[in-house]
């Protein structure tokens, strides 16, 4: 892969028995064959671009968590008040903390783009693990394809906001399919990006955490320097709602906001291949950046609490800080300011599609997608094929937008990720915490899989681990919820529905198919990045 990749002498995985090894287990069988020699040269094409700050950049600016407050805090505000929102980051970045920090160290012992379900197969119970491994996989892409589908949508619901504000002729003018036309449109130039230019990608991405900071201090500059304040109580206790819900259930929906902010910090994973040092990087970056961006969130739900000043006057806009900006701040001044989330947000989308493009790619490598998905490009270092497939699924799912309402097509895009993401989650750490548990995990002879160079200290790790488990398995149970309690098809969550429906496909891909004919992960491609790294 070049110069800049160093060879590891240690091995983090190993067998517990040489002699009596399981030799259909991909993490203790570890020769190259000769019939995946083809999987490993494709594999060698990538290039290793990124070093830890451009990887660090790319997680911060991907995640955007202060940024999904500011431009989504409406969802919020009709759905829990003020305290949903400062609260809810609260409790969202220490869930989120305590996710990535049981997630680093898998991280650290095997940094690979499948991530998760390479994760879960690792360290699942031997007699479940093709199954687990099976639905993890599922999960884990299709979750992604629909955080490509939440992220292009934001950017087409704001600019189709941006543009209302401003023109009143269009605000009345304006259709559904105008958000489809306008998501194709950000989907096919990112992918350009990263079909042509991907060498240029990880420049891009550090800029964007450059700016994605200053723009933070910018925004705070303008609402402690230019709003109206609200008094603590607002702030703190007031659970106003407009949605129906009980209290109660309406916090827990409102929180699902800052929620979507943090969803995703496993994407630097699934660039890991391309990652300089990645067993250092990878957890680094994932852990860095919620501590980095949940701060940012939390300051930032506060200082919009605190000064946005009255609150009903901004519930008819489908992105209250776009007329608040306008308000405090004059048009011109707001126009730029929603610039500068417009510009973060492209970010995102290419950094979203070049996770889910490298998911695919390594998912076709390991048999359940069609081989054709897991060619790297010879000339673009990319895999070119695995880029374009959730393109074109997700111009097909942007389709969902017409016919609904902006809230209702986001809330499905955001659920569905956010579902897929979640429960992967539950499945990798679960799977960690049993073989922590049970000694598959740890750091002598006896131990089948043995830690990597970043680890938790042994007196926290079991507690992080359970509080990360039940935090994911909570807030998973409100994702499906409509945002509103009258629920009509205008309104519906249809997430929920949808993902039964890849559950049940993939239900009905393991018996009729990978059951009998599916020989599970690659094992060449693991031990490739084994000894490579």
């Amino acid at each position: 892969m070049g110069n800049d990749k160093e060879l590891r002498t240690d091995i983090a995985i190993e067998p517990l028995d040489k002699e009596g090894a399981d030799l259909e287990n991909p993490y203790i069988d570890t020769a190259i064959t000769h019939d995946d020699a083809a999987v490993v040269a494709d594999q060698g094409r990538l290039r290793r671009l990124f070093s830890f700050v451009q990887l660090l950049a790319f997680a911060m600016t991907f995640m955007s968590s202060w940024e999904v407050v500011a431009m989504n805090m409406g969802a919020t505000f009709y759905n829990g008040g003020p305290r949903a929102l400062v609260w809810g980051s609260v409790l969202v970045v220490i869930g989120s903390l305590t996710q990535a920090l049981s997630m680093a160290e898998l991280g650290s012992i095997l940094p690979i783009a499948g991530a998760q379900y390479h994760w879960t197969d690792m360290l699942a119970p031997e007699r479940f693990r093709r199954v687990i491994t099976w639905f993890q996989g599922w999960v884990t892409w299709f979750a992604w394809v629909s955080a490509l589908g939440g992220s292009s949508s934001s950017l087409a619901f704001i600019l189709q906001g941006i543009i209302a504000d401003n023109l009143p002729s269009y605000a009345e003018a304006q259709k559904s399919w105008h958000l489809t036309v306008l998501m194709i449109a950000i989907l096919i130039t990112t992918g350009l990006i990263n079909t042509y230019a991907f060498s240029f990608v990880p420049w891009l991405e550090l800029a964007a955490g450059i700016f994605h900071v200053l723009l933070f201090v910018i925004f705070v500059g303008v609402f402690a320097g230019l709003g109206s304040g609200n008094s603590a109580e607002f702030v703190f206790t007031d659970g106003t709602s407009y949605s129906g819900w009980g209290k109660f259930v309406a916090f827990n929906i409102g929180m699902l906001v800052p929620a979507w902010g943090f969803i995703g910090f496993d994407g630097v994973n699934h660039m890991s291949e391309e990652v300089r040092k990645a067993h250092h990087a990878v957890p680094r970056a994932m852990v860095y950046t919620i501590l980095i961006n949940g701060s940012m969130a939390i300051i930032m739900a506060l200082v919009i609490c605190f000064q946005m000043g009255d609150i009903t006057a901004y519930l008819d806009s489908g992105y209250p800080i776009i007329p608040i900006f306008m308000t405090i701040a004059g048009t011109k001044a707001a126009n730029a300011l929603v610039a500068g989330l417009i510009i973060i947000t492209y970010a995102v989308v290419a950094a979203s599609l070049a996770s889910v493009g490298r998911i695919t790619w390594a998912w076709a490598r390991d048999g359940a997608l069609p081989k054709y998905f897991a060619h790297v490009d010879a000339k673009h270092k990319v895999p070119v094929r695995a880029l374009w497939l959730p393109i074109i699924i997700v111009c097909l799912l942007s389709l969902l937008n017409i016919g609904s309402t902006a809230a209702t097509a986001f809330s499905a895009f955001t659920s569905l990720s956010s579902l897929g993401l979640y429960t992967s989650y539950i499945l990798a750490i679960a799977c960690l915490l049993n073989a922590r548990l049970t000694g598959i995990l740890g750091d002598t002879s006896a131990a089948r899989v043995r830690y990597g160079e970043w680890r938790l200290p042994t007196w926290s790790a079991v507690p992080i681990n359970v509080y990360a488990l039940l935090w994911t398995i909570y807030i998973t149970i409100y994702l499906p919820f409509p945002a509103t309690y009258a629920v009509v098809a205008t309104n519906m969550n249809y997430a929920l529905p949808i993902y039964a429906f890849v559950l049940l496909c993939a239900t009905i891909g393991w018996f009729a198919w990978a059951r009998t004919k599916w020989a599970g992960l690659n094992a060449s491609a693991i031990a490739y990045i084994r000894k490579g790294d």
